[in-house]
């Protein structure tokens, strides 16, 4: 019997990796805009979802400033919309993660646990992770109390006493969602100020169920089988305490998931891609969009924008090619 050996290594190769146009790493509202747009553009689009479809907007309880929903939307349900509508014009989503990213050369290579992706263009949406305090008894008592994410584990803490650490949107929308369930909501900051934005600052003041410690950071969280006190610091004063409570929610920024990237396309000190205002990066072919790249908006809406321009962008480099 004849048997074709290099027919069979050809199609090893084939089972082993995948050619496509347009890849996009990240399924958060920068990814699934640019899903969208590559896909109405016919040029079926591959999208990594990572480990979350929605990115970090689907850990949001109710998202109120996303144009078209007067009354509101969850973040898990407008993830859902932005995947159908992508999918509807052709887009795949593949429930993988990327391993290893090599942008030296194209076709772009792009390893996940599964497979490897040939792509002529990339898009990186892979957004940013909550930072943390980085102190004793953080990671010890992660799950057992200390979280970053209220509307994953707030229904845990009925009735109960809980600490919200941050000043800024994330913080004291987080914390108003708690006080659905918390009997009480202290909101520590280490500024004597909040960055949030004015609305949620009126709502949050009003709210019976919050109070504010200002000019304090949470120097350590103790106790045996979950979250018993906190240790405090006033950071003008220097003077120390504790805090009885239940739960700690930290909201204090985010790092960008940029590490797969690293020394391969500009990016800041900070580790954001750097990105011009078609979302081109320093490698011809690769785009950024969404909070991979934005430090300072951080919306839904500007994320889905820059998402939007990046497969518009792909798609003129694409065709120019042709």
């Amino acid at each position: 019997m004849d048997f074709n050996l290099s027919g069979l290594s050809s199609a090893k190769r084939s089972l082993e990796s995948e050619r496509v146009k347009v890849l996009i790493l990240g399924a958060g509202p920068a990814g699934m805009s640019a899903a969208l747009y590559a896909a109405r553009a016919e040029l079926a689009p591959v999208v990594l979802t990572g480990t979350a479809l929605g990115g970090q907007a689907s850990l949001t309880h109710v998202i109120e400033n996303y144009p078209g929903f007067p009354e509101g939307v969850g973040g898990l349900e407008l993830g859902e919309l932005f995947q159908k509508q992508a999918e509807r014009f052709g887009a795949r989503f593949e429930f993988d993660t990327a391993t290893s990213v090599d942008l030296s050369k194209r076709p772009f290579s792009v390893k996940t646990y599964s497979k490897e992706y040939l792509a002529d263009s990339v898009i990186l949406t892979t957004g940013a992770s909550p930072n943390h305090l980085q102190i004793p008894g953080e990671v010890e008592l992660t799950g057992k109390g200390v979280s970053y994410c209220a509307t994953c584990d707030g229904w845990f803490f009925k009735d109960k006493k809980v600490v919200v650490v941050g000043g800024g949107d994330s913080a004291l929308e987080e914390g108003l969602f708690l006080t659905r369930f918390a009997s009480e909501v202290t909101i520590i900051h280490r500024r004597d100020q909040l960055r949030a934005g004015a609305i949620l600052q009126r709502r949050a003041q009003e709210n019976p169920k919050i109070r504010f410690v200002f000019d304090t950071v949470v120097t350590a969280v103790e106790g045996q089988k979950a979250v018993e006190r906190l240790g405090l610091k006033n950071v003008k004063t220097g003077e120390e305490s504790t805090l009885d409570t239940d739960g700690l929610f930290i909201f204090i920024g985010h790092t960008p998931n940029t590490q797969l990237y690293q020394g391969q396309v500009e990016m800041t000190p900070a580790g954001y891609v750097v990105t011009d205002m078609e979302m081109r990066t320093s490698v011809p072919g690769v785009y950024a969009a969404g909070e991979v790249n934005d430090p300072h908006f951080r919306q839904v809406i500007t994320s889905a924008g820059m998402g939007a321009a990046a497969a518009i962008s792909a798609t003129r480099f694409l065709e120019a090619e042709e």
